[in-house]
């Protein structure tokens, strides 16, 4: 009986980790003890080292009993012990969804089994910048994020989030599968689902997504639920590679919010300075008047870069557009609010 329920649970993970798209693969894994010692055998983790390498952590050394992966994988080597590394015969293509199921044992003949998915290393992440951002919802116009492609590559892996009025919104919204983009090409993510015809645009296509901010001139992507992800009031929107490195980030606030109090939001300041993508006009830590004013946003009147001048990194590259100037997918109306 207790068989039957664990293998119930493998099952259910299994299915749960071959969602894509809109849900963080990160680590799901299920965990099953057996043995006679009571120190506990914990799995830690996995990492995709490269193309053709992935590590999986242990609490303690280990020998692997059984693996394979979904889709099937042709294993060269594995090498033992705390940490797992397994080579592959083949570099894995950049971003594809991975399932591992491992069976590991300890000196003391404790065994784990666990089930985990993961994404395959990508090192051709696109150079890119966020370029428009709404923030306000009038059904059917749902609020959106738009990305300008700076080199070619693939965003397959890359996770984007959405700091704000809570700690839970620390969490990702987004992880795209592989894709290909080249330079110049736009990519909008809509941050929520309010019409049936919407598709994201992962083939060449780009004429294949309905709603009613979707164009032809980009690639668009959904958020799967009808929920509300960023708030005008105090919002750090940002995305991330396999390695965490910031790609691009956009910090907003009204005039009025005191947000910069909370400690998630300092923490995001810091990550975002040390790597150089959001800081003061005079090359400090971002505080709240540092923030791009979002006063006055609406469904048409969208926060948009300055596309006629240099990337600073700071407030100052933003301005809130026109009404009627939202242009996702498009070059930015250069008309200020």
């Amino acid at each position: 009986m207790i068989r039957k329920c664990f293998m119930l649970i493998r099952v259910l993970c299994l299915l749960a980790a071959l969602v894509s798209g809109s849900c963080s693969t990160g680590d799901a894994g299920v965990l099953a003890m057996m043995g006679g010692s009571s120190q506990a055998l914990l799995y830690l983790g996995s990492r995709t080292v490269s193309e053709h390498e992935v590590e999986f952590d242990f609490s303690q050394p280990v020998t692997i009993k059984q693996l394979t992966f979904e889709p099937n994988l042709s294993v060269e080597s594995v090498e033992n012990g705390s940490t797992v590394r397994v080579t592959l015969d083949e570099a894995v293509n950049p971003g594809i969804l991975l399932i591992a199921d491992l069976l590991a044992e300890d000196e003391k003949k404790n065994t784990i089994n666990v089930l985990t998915s993961f994404r395959s290393r990508n090192n051709r992440m696109p150079d890119l910048i966020i370029n428009e951002l709404c923030t306000e919802y009038s059904n059917p116009k749902t609020e959106f994020i738009e990305f300008r492609i700076k080199s070619d590559g693939n965003l397959g892996a890359m996770r984007v989030f959405i700091s704000g009025n809570s700690n839970a919104s620390k969490q990702t919204i987004y992880e795209f599968k592989p894709v290909e983009v080249k330079k110049d090409d736009i990519i909008v993510l809509h941050l929520r689902t309010v019409e049936e015809s919407v598709k994201d645009e992962y083939t060449s296509n780009l004429e294949e997504s309905g709603g009613k901010n979707a164009t032809p001139t980009a690639r668009d992507f959904w958020i799967p639920e009808n929920t509300k992800r960023v708030h005008k009031e105090a919002a750090a929107i940002y995305a991330l590679d396999q390695d965490d490195r910031v790609l691009c980030a956009i910090m907003v606030s009204t005039e009025t919010s005191s947000w910069w109090g909370k400690e998630y939001f300092a923490e995001i300041a810091g990550l975002l300075f040390s790597q150089g993508i959001w800081q003061t006009s005079d090359g400090k830590i971002a505080g709240p008047v540092d923030a791009v004013r979002s006063t006055g946003t609406t469904n048409t009147r969208t926060i948009c870069r300055d596309e006629t001048i240099e990337n600073t990194n700071t407030a100052s590259d933003w301005y809130v557009t026109v009404t009627s100037g939202a242009t996702p997918g498009r070059p930015n109306n250069t008309g200020r609010y």
